[in-house]
């Protein structure tokens, strides 16, 4: 295909055979050519990591169906970082010019986006000069680490998923601005209200206490939602989807330098 049409990779950390990444493809179909490469197996959470193993980076080919057409799509074993360096370095006949990380499964917000794969993989994309944005869908805590893929309404999701993306391909993003973070309340529809927000300092997913258990056996931490009201922010990426019901549109950067007056005592021992 031309380099005069726009070179679209998408992929997630749900795994490739995710509706989600579907979803995201038939949001972008006609912007420009895609690229679904996708971790091979559920990665949620797995922030940026690049893990190790024997299979790592081995890499097969699955039809996906998009809109009625077959599109190739790549199953890499790896993490959704990993994906995104391997379509890149190896799948992508030339530089991609946007990176959809999603349609997630839940949503992406407050300070959970440090462990969140979506984002992850949306800043291995900025890593290589590629716009990223990272796309969630809210959804109940129960399908969000699943491989058995819920059954979700993504018309919404895809609305504004293609409304963002085509916007990134026109204008590209700011100075200093590396991913959007896109977040789809479940039940917004394409007039729910689109608002700038920026992330919250809440932790937002917690781990629940466990109850008395013999140590010595492997264990899970359940996942709550928890948020503090009085210190909710305002202009939050939470108020916005939890409690306003709106379309939650994040501006993010690597920039994790601490804007203080903080200072080294040069004297100290």
């Amino acid at each position: 295909m031309s380099n005069d049409v726009p070179l679209i990779l998408i992929t997630n950390d749900d795994g490739l055979m995710s509706p989600g990444i579907v979803a995201a493809a038939e949001a972008v179909e006609g912007l420009g050519e895609l690229l679904l490469v996708a971790p091979k197996e559920q990665q949620t959470s797995m922030s940026h990591a690049l893990p190790k193993g024997k299979t790592i980076g081995s890499i097969e080919e699955v039809a996906v169906r998009v809109k009625g057409r077959t599109v190739t799509g790549f199953a890499v074993d790896g993490s959704p970082a990993q994906a995104v360096s391997h379509a890149v370095l190896e799948l992508a006949g030339r530089k991609p010019d946007l990176c959809i990380s999603g349609i997630n499964y839940g949503e992406n917000l407050g300070l959970g986006l440090s462990i969140s794969g979506t984002v992850g993989a949306a800043f291995e994309a900025d890593a290589y000069d590629i716009p990223g944005l990272a796309v969630s869908l809210e959804a109940d805590l129960s399908v969000q680490h699943s491989s058995d893929y819920a059954d979700l309404n993504w018309d919404a999701a895809r609305f504004f998923t293609r409304r963002i993306a085509r916007q990134i391909l026109a204008e590209g993003l700011p100075d200093r601005v590396a991913v959007i973070n896109l977040n789809v309340p479940h039940d917004a529809s394409e007039s729910t209200p689109v608002v700038q927000t920026r992330q919250s300092r809440q932790q937002y997913f917690v781990f629940a206490r466990p109850q008395p258990r013999d140590r010595t056996m492997p264990f899970k931490f359940s996942v709550e939602i928890d948020v503090d009201l009085d210190r909710l922010e305002p202009d939050s990426d939470v108020q916005a989807l939890i409690y306003d019901r709106s379309v939650s549109v994040t501006p993010l950067t690597w920039d994790m330098t601490a804007k203080s007056a903080w200072h080294v005592d040069p004297n100290s021992d």
